[in-house]
């Protein structure tokens, strides 16, 4: 079985990432040979649309799994039409996601989380003070 999972760094004792779309690395594992591949996410995030990206690349490295803090409701479509099955880990490192997922331990994720619009304000003096009220 082929999982990919979302890290904040890149090798197995790594942080899980909780977030899909936006994670660091994905880390592709084969749970039967413990052959893995680290693919870094950092300079692939889009402004939109990265939980579909990151769907559409689980697709194609025909993962059977995820496992992720975290999945939006488009990224939560695409991963349902592939047949992709989902499940949730926080506060993990990789090996110990993995060993959960042996062990069927972790819940599967049967509903779409909250969406994240973009990236945000990125700073630009939203929410500062500097508004309509000066």
């Amino acid at each position: 079985m082929k999982l990919a999972i979302t890290a904040a760094g890149a090798d197995l004792q790594a942080p899980l990432d909780p977030r899909f779309g936006r994670a660091q690395y994905y880390i592709f594992i084969d749970v039967e040979t413990m052959n893995y591949e680290v693919v870094d996410n950092s300079k692939m995030n889009p402004a939109h649309g990265a939980g579909i990206q990151a769907a559409q690349l689980m697709s194609e490295r025909e993962v059977d799994a995820v496992i992720t803090g975290n999945v939006g409701p488009n990224a939560f479509q695409a991963l349902t039409a592939a047949d992709i099955q989902m499940f949730q880990m926080k506060g993990s490192t990789i090996s110990d996601a993995i060993e959960a997922f042996k062990a069927g331990k972790l819940q599967a994720i049967s509903q779409m989380g909250p969406a994240h619009a973009g990236m945000g304000s990125q700073g630009n003096a939203q929410g500062k003070g500097r508004g309509r009220n000066r």
